[in-house]
């Protein structure tokens, strides 16, 4: 992949992180978290690999 293709991943992953990071906080502020624990459990998983991406795909733009 070239830098710009990375880049473009890693802008991509930001918004799937941006958008995961506020769907918690609408559960949490309106106890879902608590209603559906398993999907609450999901969301943090799904947002915990989109962060490991970002961060490997930053590592092999970054030449690291």
């Amino acid at each position: 992949m070239t830098n710009e293709e990375q880049q473009h991943v890693i802008d991509e992953l930001q918004t799937v992180i941006a958008d995961t990071q506020a769907t918690l906080q609408r559960f949490e502020d309106t106890g879902m978290d608590k209603e559906m624990p398993a999907d609450y459990e999901k969301l943090l998983d799904l947002l915990d690999d989109a962060v490991k991406q970002q961060r490997e795909h930053t590592k092999v733009m970054l030449g690291d």
